[in-house]
């Protein structure tokens, strides 16, 4: 789809499969207008996920696509970004969304993703929710965060579009990390989305350039997607 920067709503699909907490935190930003931002559709691969619920609270229409009702990556992929397209969304959200996709032409540089650690330690296939912080405790880190990164077609991988660093304690367990973790996210995650909204973000290889402030793509050194 054409997009004209600053994006204003920015329109936005959310990918879940748990209990959407990613999702209510973007609500509540947009409730707040702390956020330029509509959330146009939630897709779960989880019937039972309780960000069914939030979304449905909120008036956001839901749908549901299992990966075990299709036969292949492609095929699966090509269903969730058919919906997401239908919905017109300029921004793909992944909010605790488990399953691999293939990213098709159309959504290059469209698709965003936010994981409780400092990519490229402690990310990966198996590598989410509790598990992240157990792993970063077991190692005996002293830092660990966020990072906010576009999706490619392996899990955790795409350019880094910005992380928030968190300490670890030494009393911490995996959920008083995790809860000081998702604080770090609450602000991270919006900060990200408005930086794609205002078209502040550039590709450059792996690098993402980032313009604050920047007003749109009036800008000559920032790309718009």
């Amino acid at each position: 789809m054409e997009m004209s920067f600053p994006l204003s709503p920015l329109r936005i699909s959310v990918l879940i499969s748990g209990g959407g907490t990613t999702l209510a935190n973007l609500l509540k930003k947009i409730e707040a207008k702390e956020l330029d931002a509509v959330v146009d559709l939630v897709v779960s691969s989880n019937p039972k996920a309780r960000g069914l619920n939030i979304a449905s609270g909120a008036g956001v229409p839901t749908e549901v696509r299992e990966r075990s009702a299709f036969p292949n990556v492609e095929d699966y992929s090509a269903s969730i970004f058919a919906a997401c397209r239908a919905a017109q969304s300029h921004l793909i959200v992944m909010g605790g969304f488990l399953k691999l996709l293939k990213i098709p032409e159309d959504f290059q540089g469209r698709v965003v993703n936010i994981h409780p650690a400092l990519i490229p330690s402690f990310c990966g296939k198996g590598f989410y929710g509790a598990r992240v912080h157990r792993a970063v405790l077991d190692y005996g880190c002293k830092v660990t965060g966020c990072t906010v990164h576009f999706v490619d077609n392996q899990y955790d991988h795409g350019p880094v579009i910005l992380q928030e660093s968190v300490p670890v304690r030494e009393d911490d367990t995996a959920e008083t990390l995790a809860a000081r973790v998702f604080e770090a996210e609450c602000s991270a995650y919006p900060e990200a989305l408005r930086l794609f909204a205002s078209g502040g973000l550039r590709l450059e290889g792996r690098r993402v350039a980032v313009a604050h402030g920047n007003s749109g793509p009036s800008s000559p050194s920032v790309r718009s997607f």
